[in-house]
């Protein structure tokens, strides 16, 4: 572990480099860049408790790999989160991509929560083709909650 620690530590170039980023702070009506550029085209249609039911129109051609485990890390996050509680911190993500969406596809992304075991929470995410039902991809993704005692039982 000390050994992990030491390797971690910022020099003093580092540190002085760290120091000087500038983060904007965001301004309440505008989007961040993630927002804007990550979750742009997406329609949340209906949630319920433990069900995020979502719709994705993809404008520029077939929907990127990387998008959709990016799809899975924001709405299987978004069921597991628990008002008045701290946001989870995504512990594994693995994604089957079985098929692929298509120039104006529309996508049903549906995502629920599996269970929950102290600060653990378990969530899958599955993207259907909302026209044909073919399933595109299913997700799991993984989030823990570092104050796992505040976490109500479901």
């Amino acid at each position: 572990m000390e050994k992990a620690k030491k390797r971690l530590e910022l020099n003093s170039d580092e540190s002085e480099t760290v120091s000087r980023v500038a983060i904007p702070a965001l301004q309440i009506g505008k989007s961040s860049f993630y927002e804007a550029f990550a979750l742009r085209g997406i329609l949340v249609e209906r949630v319920e408790p433990g069900v995020v039911l979502c719709s994705f129109k993809d404008r520029d051609g077939k929907l990127a790999n990387g998008a959709i485990a990016n799809l899975v890390d924001i709405v299987g996050a978004s069921v597991a989160y628990i008002p008045g509680l701290p946001m989870n911190v995504s512990v594994d993500i693995s994604v089957s991509y079985v098929s692929t969406a298509k120039l104006h596809d529309e996508l049903e992304i549906t995502s629920r929560v599996l269970g929950r075991t102290g600060g653990y929470c378990g969530t899958m995410v599955t993207f259907r083709n909302k026209s044909t039902g073919e399933i595109i991809a299913e997700g799991r993704h993984s989030l823990f909650r570092s104050n796992a005692g505040l976490v109500p039982k479901l």
